[in-house]
């Protein structure tokens, strides 16, 4: 049978009790924290905040992208405009500005 006897001084267990009660006040006083409605709000705003930022950030890289296609659809490679296709492209943007003119004229005339 295993002894059961406590062999602390009073002293000893009163210093022990009074730790368990410092670190029982301390997990409360956290505790009390995280639960307080500024901090729940602020970790809420901080995950949207961060959703937000990954969301931007992917729309940025797929703009880029898009951009980077458009651009080498009318840039070679060193640079230079490929007019085969920048010279029709000109001439439907041309055609249309043209016909919104010719009907804006037209309607006020």
């Amino acid at each position: 049978m295993a002894d059961t006897s406590d062999t602390r001084t009073p002293a000893q267990i009163e210093a022990d009790i009074r730790r368990r009660r410092e670190t029982l006040a301390e997990t409360l006083d956290e505790i009390g924290v995280r639960v307080h409605p500024k901090t729940i709000v602020g970790d809420a705003k901080a995950k949207v905040a961060a959703n937000v930022d990954h969301t931007i950030g992917r729309a940025y890289v797929q703009v880029n992208r898009v951009v980077s296609d458009v651009r080498a659809q009318f840039v070679d490679e060193e640079g230079a405009p490929r007019l085969e296709r920048v010279v029709p492209v000109a001439l439907v943007v041309v055609g249309v500005v043209g016909l919104l003119a010719f009907s804006t004229r037209r309607r006020k005339g």
